[in-house]
């Protein structure tokens, strides 16, 4: 029995560390970009996206699209990076387990 009290202390002692994760990963920004910078993006910890950047020359009535595709290209870059700054976050607290069901962020 003295294992599984150890097993059950860990346990609480990672929840702990995984909320602190959470608090943490929830105040960070992260910034995408596409076009050389000329679009960027970024988007807070739960992948809200809090502002984005156009820059003035890139913008062409006549070539809406391009705009389109970079804006999505830009969103998807700082989801990405997010997804991984996530992911080595969650490995520092998990001791590199692999554990189902801690699907971050949020």
């Amino acid at each position: 029995m003295k294992n599984l009290g150890n097993i059950m202390k860990q346990a609480q002692e990672m929840q702990s560390r995984m909320a602190k994760m959470q608090e943490e990963l929830a105040a960070m920004q992260v910034s995408g970009q596409s076009g050389g910078g000329m679009v960027e993006v970024t988007l807070d910890g739960k992948q809200m996206m809090k502002r984005i950047k156009i820059d003035r020359s890139i913008v062409d009535p006549q070539d809406v699209e391009l705009l389109e595709d970079l804006i999505t290209a830009a969103f998807n870059d700082a989801q990405k990076k997010l997804l991984d700054l996530t992911q080595q976050n969650l490995s520092k607290v998990t001791g590199g387990l692999n554990i189902p069901g801690l699907n971050l962020p949020f």
